[in-house]
């Protein structure tokens, strides 16, 4: 990357500094000073963008969930409750980088205010609010905002370089940032040579002749620019974002964006395009191409033991009693903070069948006992229960698929189920809910569960379990997950991007074996009614170290459930801590995994934070 640019953009995402109020983390594999240390050492400028809100196509654009738990809270604007909020997580943040500032002596050689607000721009009195909250920290030198094209007027603040985003070079696209700084230097702060992806969406990509074509242009004219993304990137553990136009999608989590380097590192077309074209105009040579990491392709995986969610249940923390539905963030767990990720399970006793009415964000599935009754989604809110002779208890997972992470909208993000549930207009009271956050220490408690030995498909959710041989010298590999036909016309994913990227990446193993397990929340509908019909089946894969995206041989994974004629895929860049992807199809079928990791080293290349070099 040093071969052909030198500054690095690093956003910092305040959702995993302060995952709880007041509690800060910026060790191991959040270690920002470290990060912005090592691209000193290996020659890289910094730009820095520590928000708070970042966009990203992360989870509500990088803020934290427990804002939400205040009702009067607005986010992006200088309402007491959210600024009092980011003067604590700046009192502890810009001390760690202020020094690092280049005329300091760091590599910091400038600073972005915020992101985006031209395009959100609720208060006019925000962005110069943050402006002094960094200035009275010690920020200084070079500061930027960065907006769109069309909404630089708006979100620049007197006094600050405005820069701008965009996807290819036109020669009107600078017309309002001239009409607004026309002696200034022009700075792209993010040009687009990809995009990323949601769930039931074609790949995205950007021509190699197209990204050509502009940057020969801004070298023409002199602009300076940074590359979006240089390297692609992963959306690890829970953190993928969403969109929200005409419905609700979650950002996959493979975030490879089509970008220069792929998840995995590995050349594409458009890196050895642009390293052509540097060379084409510098003095020095460039140095040569590292080689890529090496792959190897294993024996194919089957999963041999299982444990319903149910008989899981008691290995969770303790679950929460209310008269009513408790959505996930103001669930009363994690010293008050609420719940940010996962799945929550909502169990409530009934004793008559109806029309069930509830709102679930973002979706939901319906058991009565053990027996699956159908989905529930942001748009289809009603399922029938049959008629019943006794009380029986009724069943709702939710699954939480992503905030939005991008306009207004970000400040209705609640999850779980929002509201009342009603049976036949009659709301129904007294629920026990478990939060189902997948964390590390849930795994390492189902070490001790009484697993079964998997004989067939499975009719409810369950956790599965399987062995990969990696021998006494392993290599990076790709996982391929396998799957046919589920008893459905409308089951499983067909196409090679209608779902997701179709593989899993799996370096650096550790000796030996690897253990795999899988969260199938299993029900393949027989209806049309919803693009939401199919299973969500999630991966977890310990003792692993670093992760990445390349279309290379993979080693087959089998699910019964599903037979193994169709192959799918979900990607992770290197150095993760842990990997969530959605697989998910406009016919239904979804697919999600999720990487659990044990231990990491200290440092580590979170793509998360060079988003483009």
């Amino acid at each position: 990357m040093r071969s052909c640019f030198r500054p690095g953009a690093l956003y910092v995402p305040w959702n995993l500094h302060e995952p709880e109020r007041g509690t800060f983390d910026f060790s191991g594999n959040l270690d920002l000073e470290a990060f912005i240390l090592l691209a000193e050492e290996v020659g890289l400028w910094v730009i820095l963008r520590p928000g708070p809100y970042i966009c990203s196509e992360m989870d509500l654009g990088g803020l934290p969930s427990w804002l939400l738990q205040d009702p009067t809270s607005q986010l992006r604007t200088t309402n007491r409750s959210f600024v009092n909020a980011v003067n604590k997580y700046f009192d502890h943040l810009i001390p760690r980088v202020a020094l690092l500032q280049y005329l300091q002596g760091g590599p910091i050689i400038a600073v972005q205010v915020e992101n985006e607000y031209g395009f959100f721009y609720k208060d006019e009195a925000y962005m110069p609010y943050l402006l002094q909250a960094l200035q009275q920290r010690g920020i200084g030198g070079l500061l930027l905002t960065a907006d769109s094209t069309e909404e630089v007027m708006r979100g620049h603040i007197k006094g600050v370089l405005a820069s701008i985003n965009m996807k290819g070079f036109k020669v009107d696209s600078f017309k309002h940032l001239y009409k607004l700084q026309r002696h200034k230097p022009i700075l792209i702060m993010e040009f687009w040579v990809g995009w990323f992806d949601t769930w039931g969406i074609d790949h995205r990509v950007m021509g190699v002749n197209e990204v050509e074509k502009s940057v020969s242009e801004f070298i023409r004219y002199g602009i300076s620019f940074n590359v979006y993304m240089f390297h692609g990137g992963t959306n690890f553990g829970f953190m993928n974002g969403a969109t929200s136009f005409e419905k609700h999608r979650g950002v996959t989590t493979s975030y490879d964006y089509d970008a220069v380097l792929t998840e995995a590192g590995d050349y594409t077309a458009k890196y050895f395009m642009l390293r052509s074209l540097f060379e084409s105009i510098l003095v020095r040579p460039l140095p040569p191409v590292p080689s890529p990491t090496p792959k190897a392709v294993y024996p194919s995986l089957k999963l041999s033991h299982y444990l319903p969610l149910w008989e899981a249940l008691p290995y969770l923390q303790r679950p929460v009693t209310s008269n009513v539905p408790i959505n996930m963030e103001n669930l009363p767990i994690n010293n008050g903070n609420g719940q940010s990720f996962g799945f929550v399970l909502y169990e409530m006793t009934i004793c008559s069948g109806g029309r069930l009415h509830a709102n679930a964000q973002d979706e939901a599935q319906v058991f009565l006992n053990e027996t699956s009754l159908g989905i529930l989604t942001d748009v289809y809110r009603d399922i029938d229960i049959p008629p019943i002779t006794e009380c029986q208890l009724l069943r709702i997972l939710v699954e939480n698929q992503g905030r939005v992470n991008f306009s207004w909208k970000i400040q209705n993000q609640r999850k779980g189920l929002i509201g009342p549930v009603t049976l036949d207009k009659i709301p129904l009271n007294w629920f026990t809910i478990y939060s189902l956050e997948l964390k590390t220490q849930f795994f390492k408690k189902l070490r001790s569960a009484r697993w079964r030995p998997l004989g067939g498909p499975s009719s409810s959710p369950a956790f599965h379990l399987g062995t990969l041989m990696a021998g006494s010298s392993p290599q990076d590999t790709f996982l391929q997950l396998l799957v046919s036909e589920c008893p459905s016309t409308h089951a499983c994913p067909r196409g090679v991007w209608k779902g997701g990227p179709r593989v899993l990446s799996l370096p650096h193993f550790n000796q030996g074996f690897q253990q795999v397990s899988v969260f199938l929340t299993f029900h393949c509908l027989r209806n049309n009614t919803s693009e939401h019909s199919g299973k969500v089946q999630t991966i977890i894969i310990r003792r692993q170290q670093r992760c990445g995206f390349s279309p290379r041989p993979p080693a087959p994974l089998h699910f019964p459930e599903c037979g193994a004629a169709n192959g799918f895929t979900c990607g992770f860049t290197s150095n993760c801590l842990t990997h969530t992807c959605h697989l998910f199809t406009l016919m239904g079928c979804s697919i999600k995994c999720i990487l659990q990791l044990p231990s990491f080293p200290r440092i580590l290349f979170f793509t998360r934070y060079i988003l483009y070099l």
